[in-house]
């Protein structure tokens, strides 16, 4: 070797490098693979469909006289709801149950992504001006998933069926219940005075139509 030459270089730290490389432009498609796939199921989960459902129809001012006013409480109101959800859900895959404690509350069970998700969503019951009910949401329990309750509602008014006189506002986090909406095959209605879930006082009034309806 002359005495000018130089040494020729090692290449091991030239293949360590790309080596290094091709590790990183790995790991970057996968994480770009995993973060899309996560995208695109979220949006797919959390996609409105509305598309279909009845416009809230206008409120109905009954004019009526009361005929009777009936006193009742948690216990009682609970028996006709289960009474009355038990008929109407027959033969439904996918079923709810409603029923009222210090909190009005709403539990059933819907499908993310193949799974089973068991939702417990509380409610804080309102008289309206009309004698409807409004539930206003209150808190949400589903399990270790974090999900604006807002979202929850569009997932159950999707997957549930219910009554035309019941309205899921999922944007306000309300639901109405249209007791203007609902009326009694003999004419007969019901309006709502007063819940009082923590003192256990609920009074409904009913009523008998104007003879102006009747004709």
């Amino acid at each position: 070797m002359k005495p000018n030459q130089k040494k020729p270089e090692p290449t091991t730290s030239v293949k360590t490098e790309k080596t290094i490389n091709y590790w990183k432009i790995a790991f970057l498609v996968l994480a770009g693979v995993i973060l899309g796939t996560t995208i695109f199921f979220a949006s797919r989960i959390f996609q409105q469909r509305e598309t279909g459902l009845n416009e809230s129809t206008e409120l109905v001012q009954r004019e009526g006289s009361p005929v009777l006013t009936v006193n009742s409480n948690k216990s009682q109101v609970n028996q006709l709801i289960d009474f009355y959800l038990s008929d109407f859900q027959k033969g439904q895959d996918v079923t709810y149950d409603f029923e009222l404690r210090n909190e009005a509350l709403l539990t059933g069970e819907f499908q993310v992504l193949g799974f089973p998700i068991t939702f417990y969503l509380y409610f804080d019951p309102y008289v309206t001006e009309e004698g409807n009910v409004q539930l206003k949401a209150k808190s949400l329990s589903i399990g270790t998933l974090d999900l604006p309750t807002s979202e929850v509602l569009k997932m159950i008014k999707r997957s549930f069926k219910f009554p035309e006189w019941i309205e899921v506002n999922a944007d306000e986090q309300v639901i109405l219940i249209r007791l203007d909406q609902f009326r009694m095959q003999n004419g007969l209605f019901i309006k709502a005075n007063k819940i009082n879930l923590v003192d256990d006082e609920i009074q409904m009034s009913l009523y008998l139509p104007a003879e102006s309806e009747d004709e």
